[in-house]
């Protein structure tokens, strides 16, 4: 008999390579989509909420529901960095597509992850795909939602190689520094997929036109919206390729065997030149003295990727769409 799908919650800020992440979840048999939550990173949290809706209307899927989060850090800072440079101003590729019908829930994230979470005790992923603050407010609001969360699989970080907003940061840590360590810290499953990980799996020019020839409806709707990233990819890196960032993380819900993991204590620099960079403890020296690094709870770091692997999952599912 087959396992039953993962149930999974999306928190996005979409974005590119967030838009082609939901449809892959959609695409995936082995996972069910019950819920998008929505955070500031690619565009402000209002717009990625649009954002959403709009993404499930293209799929189909407007019986999922939507609950927007924070607009503020955890911190209440309201000064957001948001990368509107790498996705355009709309956040899906200066497309200028029209308003959805539909409207986000009543509750906030916080409380849908909580709720969800409640609803069905560790059976409920959340893929984090921004800023860490809706996770983090769960883990504030409700003492319970570290133990009640399945698993939190999140891209962040840039474990010893630099990160994508300035050397030492990568930008969804970077967006909420404070949030991000309360989450490395909880106590939860945590698994962490970073730069190091998702800069070797790149969706080059060659495969664009792939997805530019197929019919599946994702394939064609993403050949829309991948110009502006690919020009930013080529502006910024000198390279004719994208990185596939969330496509990536979604995939380590669908198939944890796609990666190695290493384990230990991840903790985040909250301020200084170094704010947002992560650091991971292997544990394997153990230090005299008590720190901040002491008694922590342990979380899985991505080390190694199947990429061919990985791109080819995105290949099909998205052209048998």
């Amino acid at each position: 008999m087959a396992a039953q799908p993962k149930k999974i919650i999306i928190d996005t800020d979409p974005g590119i390579d967030d838009a082609m992440a939901i449809f892959l979840a959609l695409r995936s048999p082995e996972v069910e989509l019950i819920g998008l939550t929505t955070i500031f990173g690619n565009v402000y949290t209002t717009l990625a909420t649009r954002n959403a809706l709009h993404l499930l209307e293209v799929a189909g899927r407007t019986d999922i529901p939507v609950a927007e989060g924070s607009h503020v850090t955890i911190t209440k800072d309201m000064k957001l960095r948001v990368a509107d440079f790498v996705h355009g101003a709309d956040g899906l590729g200066n497309q200028n597509f029209p308003r959805p019908k539909g409207e986000p829930i009543e509750q906030s994230a916080a409380a849908f992850l909580i709720e969800q979470a409640n609803l069905y005790p560790g059976k409920v992923t959340v893929v984090a795909l921004g800023a860490l603050t809706n996770i983090a407010l769960a883990i504030q609001q409700d003492p319970a939602f570290s133990k009640n969360i399945g698993q939190i699989i999140l891209l962040g970080g840039a474990f010893a190689i630099n990160g994508n907003v300035n050397p030492a940061a990568e930008a969804n840590i970077f967006g909420d520094p404070d949030a991000a360590d309360i989450v490395f810290t909880s106590g939860a499953d945590v698994v962490a997929v970073g730069l190091n990980v998702t800069h070797q799996v790149v969706l080059t020019d060659d495969d664009r036109q792939k997805l530019a020839r197929s019919d599946g409806k994702f394939a064609q709707y993403l050949c829309k919206i991948l110009e502006v990233y690919f020009s930013y990819h080529d502006y910024a890196y000198n390279t004719k390729g994208v990185f596939l960032h969330d496509p990536t993380t979604l995939l380590a819900a669908v198939d944890p065997s796609l990666m190695t993991y290493a384990k230990g204590v991840v903790r985040v620099q909250t301020s200084g030149i170094t704010r947002g960079l992560t650091l991971l403890h292997d544990t394997q020296k153990r230090f005299g003295e008590v720190t901040e690094w002491s008694d922590k709870p342990t979380v899985k770091v991505a080390v190694t990727v199947d990429a061919p692997a990985i791109l080819n999952l995105v290949m099909e599912r998205l052209m048998d769409s």
